[in-house]
């Protein structure tokens, strides 16, 4: 910064700070976040736990009937400001990102972009009729309307700090719902602080919105307070589990958008460049964590030993180093924990038979773009989501064998297609047991205008955004009404 301009996140605001009705110490303390490239000091925020959770929660209980009465066209104008906002300061806020969450550039520009849809999107929702009339059965009058839950505890992942907290904030808020919002703690700021700033900046009245950085122990207390009434997590299969227990041993909605193993079917007749390209982008963008990444590439038998060498050719010409401070094409994974793991799926897969034909061996949390080629059922490689950047290539013998290989995973999120008959490829995709398909493109899409989500280990079926935003963030009200009251016999 130059000094030319005021300073938007302005870091002795929030330094070991919560947002809890405003900017504050947490009952929990404070704790320093790391960058993921070279373990450099970024910043303190600090570190809720079970008693902040608790006040932030009896304090958006207390505030969100006012929001809940307050004109749609209101809340949409707020969200529509909160989005202008975070675009007007996009060159100061995609730095944070690169370097909290190991992001290039693009991937960080994305970030803002993506959430500005996102608020922008459920602005338009917010306005949309929520009441329906529906037939009687004996002269009453009768109607179904659209009322909040209450308070929505949201809980992301470290990945897609930004969006993936912003999607569910965004559809909660413009659905009249209050949000205390547990980010990532490895992404408190791009996940948090972030949000916390732009909505402040926007006017969002107090006590709406809580940010509360923590660890297990404040993402327990979302799903067990009773002043929350829905939590939308997002993040490992693992934890996402362990989320679905305790908020149903407490009778609480969950909305679970969990991980992936998503297969891209390279179809015979597909453009070989094309289908390339597109195996590429959908596995080492970001590094391979993201849920939607490509998984598994699944060739026709004559073609995967082409396409697995032109892989490894893409990923001889793709550098690895900090965002921060270098141009690469990949950034670090986000732990040490998580080299270790994509390392060890590496190994068995070769032990097992499989080709190593680029990459493969990390130095410190850089891992270079990688590609398998020979996986087979019975690797973890080919079982397990990677989240790393491992492309994972696998030989079909028909259309059939196909549609048998992408079946086969617990995972259920995401599907691509590449292929010149598009009738085909379409009547194969329907057979795909996801809830994302996408012909000619890979597998990493999201739409602030569709619903996302997926079945199996995937999820729970539910969805979030587009449509889905009033179906999840709100439930039915049967409203009847008579002129007098009915004489009934006893």
């Amino acid at each position: 910064m130059d000094g030319s301009a005021p300073i938007f996140l302005e870091q002795d605001a929030w330094t070991g700070m919560i947002f809890s009705g405003g900017w504050g110490k947490a009952a929990g303390g404070a704790y320093d976040v790391t960058a993921p490239a070279d373990g450099s000091h970024v910043a303190s925020v600090g570190q809720g736990n079970k008693a902040d959770v608790a006040r932030a929660a009896a304090a958006a209980a207390a505030a969100q009937p006012a929001w809940e009465a307050t004109p749609p066209a209101e809340r949409a104008r707020i969200l529509n400001a909160t989005a202008d906002i975070l675009e007007q300061h996009r060159e100061e806020l995609i730095p944070w990102i690169i370097r909290e969450s190991g992001s290039i550039y693009p991937k960080a520009a994305i970030e803002i972009e993506h959430s500005a849809g996102f608020l922008r999107a459920a602005a338009v929702a917010a306005v949309e009729e929520t009441r329906r009339a529906v037939p009687s059965l004996d002269g009453r009058d009768e109607e179904v309307i659209r009322v909040a839950h209450g308070v929505v505890g949201v809980i992301s992942p470290f990945n897609f700090p930004l969006i993936l907290s912003m999607r569910a904030i965004a559809a909660a808020l413009a659905t009249g719902n209050a949000v205390v919002h547990k980010p990532d703690p490895r992404t408190p700021i791009s996940g948090g602080i972030i949000i916390a700033r732009v909505f402040e900046e926007a006017g969002l009245p107090k006590d709406l919105l809580h940010i509360i950085p923590g660890g297990g122990e404040a993402g327990t207390a979302l799903c067990e307070d009773p002043n929350i009434a829905m939590v939308s997590f997002t993040g490992s299969p693992g934890v996402g589990a362990k989320v679905g227990e305790v908020c149903g041993r407490n009778l609480k909605k969950v909305q679970l958008e969990l991980g992936g193993k998503n297969a891209l079917i390279i179809q015979d007749d597909a453009d070989f460049a094309l289908a390339a390209a597109n195996a590429a982008w959908g596995t080492w963008l970001h590094q391979g964590q993201i849920c939607m990444a490509t998984g598994l590439i699944l060739a026709p038998a004559a073609m995967a030993d082409a396409l697995a060498a032109e892989l490894a050719t893409k990923a001889s010409r793709l550098p690895v180093g900090n965002p921060a401070t270098e141009q690469c094409a990949l950034g670090p994974l986000i732990s040490d924990g998580q080299v270790a793991l994509v390392k060890a799926i590496v190994d068995d897969a070769v032990a097992k038979g499989a080709k190593l034909l680029a990459g493969g061996t990390p130095t410190g949390r850089m891992f270079p773009a990688t590609v398998l080629s020979g996986v087979k059922p019975g690797m973890r490689a080919f079982e397990e989501e990677i989240f790393g950047p491992v492309a994972v290539v696998v030989a079909y013998d028909n259309d059939e064998h196909a549609i048998q290989l992408a079946n086969m995973s617990e995972f259920g999120l995401a599907a691509g297609i590449i292929a010149k008959d598009v009738g085909r490829a379409r009547r194969m995709g329907m057979r795909l047991k996801v809830g994302h398909l996408h012909i000619n493109d890979q597998t990493v899409m999201a739409s602030p205008n569709a619903p996302f989500g997926g079945r199996g280990k995937s999820g729970n079926g539910s969805r979030i955004s587009g449509p889905a935003i009033w179906e999840e963030f709100t439930q039915w009200v049967w409203i009847t009404s008579r002129a007098d009251a009915v004489m009934y016999p006893f």
